[in-house]
């Protein structure tokens, strides 16, 4: 496991450590989530844009009309 030392603004980090209170965890600990969702929302952008690559505008187009009115 590495260490990873960041520099924040005061109040950022009082803020922080109230949020991680109000969730019952540590400060460590929310900054494990908050990274683990910035990296899915990640994967999730690379892996739509690969997709949208292979992608057939005209086949998706058919999709949205074969949709119709919602």
């Amino acid at each position: 496991m590495s260490t990873l030392t960041i520099r924040l603004p005061d109040d950022k980090h009082e803020r922080l450590k109230a949020l991680a209170e109000a969730r019952k965890i540590s400060v460590n600990k929310l900054i494990d989530e908050l990274a683990t969702v910035a990296l899915a929302n990640y994967d999730a952008r690379l892996r739509f844009e690969a997709r949208a690559r292979r992608g057939s505008a005209r086949k998706a187009l058919a999709v949205l009309d074969a949709l119709g009115d919602i």
